[in-house]
């Protein structure tokens, strides 16, 4: 067995601290990897604190990994050692049912294997996340991450980035193209760099006026107020594609009347509570659609971070140490941070060694 350690959980009104495991000894078709970067995700937060009721303690989050590959398998081809490596959201899935062969293993019928409080199916437990110093993936899990981008920004794109590259992609958006993001925190930051490289005109929506400028640095074309009615009404029937990165239950229709004939509006936050019904005859009298859209197969997210390495864009983040974490997820609940933290993994190491 590998010997690890990192931060957990050790129940939901426990904060994150210490902790020594073990993960899997590499298979044939491992590969090992020291983490450098890792991201935090709001996900880890709802987990962590089992806000989602389905948490397996200990945990330990993280799912925004970049690092060095310092071993592999027998059978490994992908990857060697040395070798500047990413894994994201999942580590396995089934391999066989429609979505998987579709390279879909995001929406896999039997359920993906999450990259922490997911079933560990080489090992009896659970599997654990990258707020730790090193990590065990099939290598068909492992994603290839370019040396000529900044490392740390590198690693929130393994969530933020391919849930919103996802949709983006997938409705089609690109050159003459009206496109809507609504938020600009982690997701929304990143969809309008996306959008912007796309080709789109990018219009951001906010509550915060003191956004304005931030949302224009990163590539908006115009930034709206949603709680000034003028500003709303103006884009009325215009937009091709709104993507929607609000975790906060709030009203859909003021987003859904800005659509264009066949538009569609697109969700990417996961509320505690539903959002208050859409008013239907917002949808069938332009024809318009409401969708969801859930992070990115395995081939699309290598695609994003190609995109992402063509055109120079990482994550704008905000780097901690490891024992700052509990204060983050703190600064997490209040929007302060601009707009990702990422963990120095080298932190826990130097921690370790104190101890």
């Amino acid at each position: 067995m590998l010997k690890s350690v990192g931060y957990a959980a050790k129940a939901a009104d426990k904060p994150l601290d210490t902790f020594q495991f073990e993960r899997r000894e590499v298979t044939p078709n491992d590969v090992q990897i020291e983490i450098l970067y890792c991201g935090v995700c709001h996900s880890d937060l709802h987990q962590a604190r089992d806000e989602w009721h389905n948490t397996i303690f200990p945990i330990v989050p993280g799912h925004e990994i970049v690092g060095k590959v310092t071993k592999v398998g027998d059978k490994v081809s992908k990857y060697k050692v040395g070798q500047t490596v990413g894994v994201g959201c999942m580590v396995d899935s089934c391999r066989t049912c429609s979505s998987c062969e579709e390279g879909l293993e995001q929406y896999c019928e039997n359920g993906f294997v999450p990259t922490y409080n997911g079933e560990e199916k080489h090992i009896d437990g659970v599997t654990y996340g990258g707020y730790s110093d090193n990590i065990v993936v099939h290598e068909d899990f492992v994603l290839k991450v370019s040396d000529k981008l900044d490392l740390a920004g590198v690693a929130p794109l393994l969530c933020a980035g391919i849930t919103t590259y996802s949709p983006l992609r997938h409705w089609g958006v690109g050159e003459g193209h009206k496109v809507g993001i609504v938020g600009l925190g982690g997701l929304g930051h990143m969809g309008v760099k996306l959008a912007s490289a796309m080709g789109a005109k990018v219009v951001l929506f906010t509550t915060s006026p003191g956004k304005v400028e931030d949302a224009k640095r990163l590539g908006a074309d115009e930034v709206v107020i949603s709680k000034n009615e003028d500003e709303m009404k103006a884009h009325t029937n215009s937009f091709d594609f709104i993507l929607n990165t609000v975790a906060a239950p709030h009203d859909l229709d003021a987003y859904m009347t800005l659509l264009k004939r066949d538009g569609s509006m697109t969700l990417v936050g996961v509320p505690a509570e539903p959002h208050p019904s859409p008013q239907i005859m917002n949808l069938i009298f332009k024809r318009r659609s409401l969708a969801g859209s859930l992070i990115g197969g395995i081939a699309e997210t290598q695609e994003m971070l190609d995109f992402c390495a063509k055109h120079n864009i990482t994550s704008d983040v905000e780097m901690i140490d490891m024992d700052y974490i509990n204060e983050a997820y703190e600064r997490m609940l209040k929007s302060d941070v601009k707009y990702r933290f990422v963990i120095d993994m080298a932190s826990l190491k130097k921690g370790k060694d104190a101890a």
